[in-house]
């Protein structure tokens, strides 16, 4: 990315079809270099402000080794630039999503109206967070789902570059298929990658329609150095 080109234009000169073909197929896309290592630097260097409504110590709740930290409202301009800009490129994903597994939902088509859905349900904390990991830290398979209300996608950005920064530390994405053994997809993002991928599930096509394919993700235990990303999800939370 130029420095003259916006945060806002890269996104919007992405190849979406080609990012939502893979997207829907996979349940996941890793788009290559929308945050430039400027932006990831800055992300990083705000670890310590206050710029945080809630800290995670993970060990203390089982969910693996590292922290983690919630952003307040209102969000860095980088961070709601991100959510604004990518949710109308994704949404036709999700509400394609809801049609092939016979669900009656769709999604509304800007971010704006998707976390008012949020908000009338009492979910109005952000739930944007900066993760870091040291040596050992990992991150146990989970989901981010934080009330009724969430939407079916989201995405986390790496703000290192793998093998240099850190090694180890791989995103690890799982699919529980019926009556199958789970399938492990590993990935290694580097830094400014854009990583998107399913909530809760996708549908996948059988020989008698779409069938429901449950999804989780996680972060392999870091070997060497550290490793931070942003994730960002498009629902807000309860607490």
């Amino acid at each position: 990315m130029t420095p003259e080109q916006t945060l806002k234009d890269r996104i919007k000169n992405l190849d979406w079809d080609q990012i939502n073909k893979t997207l829907h197929d996979n349940g996941f896309a890793i788009v290559k270099q929308v945050l430039g290592e400027r932006y990831c630097d800055t992300l990083i260097s705000y670890y310590d402000a206050d710029a945080y409504r809630k800290t995670v110590i993970m060990e203390r709740y089982r969910f693996g080794y590292g922290e983690y930290k919630y952003y307040k409202y209102p969000l860095p301009a980088i961070i709601t630039d991100l959510r604004e800009s990518v949710y109308p490129y994704i949404v036709p994903v999700a509400n394609k999503w809801m049609n092939e597994l016979g669900f009656d939902k769709q999604f509304p088509g800007t971010h704006e109206e998707m976390k008012q859905l949020s908000h009338e349900a009492g979910q109005t904390k952000p739930t944007a967070l900066i993760l870091q990991y040291t040596e050992g830290g990992f991150n146990t398979l989970h989901q981010d789902l934080y009330g009724e209300v969430y939407f079916p996608i989201q995405m986390v950005f790496m703000l290192d570059q793998h093998n240099r920064d850190y090694t180890g530390g791989e995103f690890v994405i799982t699919e529980k298929i019926p009556r199958a053994q789970s399938k492990v997809n590993v990935l290694t993002p580097g830094m400014g990658d854009m990583v998107l991928f399913t909530t809760n599930f996708r549908p996948v096509k059988g020989s008698k329609g779409y069938y429901r394919v449950n999804m989780k993700h996680g972060v392999s235990p870091v070997h060497s150095g550290k490793r931070h990303s942003l994730g960002i999800i498009f629902h807000d939370a309860l607490s």
